[in-house]
């Protein structure tokens, strides 16, 4: 299959990427240097997607992709229901605690296969990472930016 590239998605259903005609390829976080790239076919495979792009014909081109992140429009997503959040909206939210002593800025997100974990940067530069459940997690304001977590400052 010349110029396919072989996709290895981050996301709750590897199938549902496929539901989208344009991705966005970059490297780093998404920013206007990023390229939106319409998709031309695309496959399942092994958990995996497969898939040509447009003016991606050869191995050659294919793999000027290699290493680069891909993305989504943000406004072809679905919109989330109540108490529902992209992982993206919670990135930059300043997490305060129960107390009202800030902890730092949600950094990024990850999956450990359980549950999400939230890297959170600290002001001192360090990092902290706190269980994504909402046995911790109290209320996320997105108004407010903000998140307000049940989680010690020394944890």
């Amino acid at each position: 299959m010349k110029g396919w590239l072989k996709i290895e998605p981050y996301t709750e259903s590897p199938e549902g990427l496929r539901n989208f005609a344009d991705w966005y390829f970059g490297k780093g976080e998404p920013d206007e240097s990023w390229k939106l790239i319409r998709v031309v076919e695309s496959a399942s495979h092994s958990g995996n997607v497969v898939a040509r792009l447009e003016g991606c014909s050869d191995r050659d081109a294919a793999l000027e992709y290699r290493g680069m992140r891909l993305a989504v429009p943000r406004s072809a997503l679905p919109a989330t229901k109540t108490d529902e959040y992209y992982q993206a909206d919670l990135v930059d939210l300043t997490v305060m605690n129960m107390q009202g002593e800030r902890l730092g800025k949600v950094a990024g997100l990850f999956s450990n296969g359980a549950h999400d974990v939230l890297r959170i940067a600290k002001a001192d530069g360090g990092e902290q990472l706190m269980p994504l459940v909402q046995q911790f997690v109290r209320e996320i304001d997105l108004g407010a930016g903000m998140l307000r977590v049940d989680w010690g400052l020394d944890w």
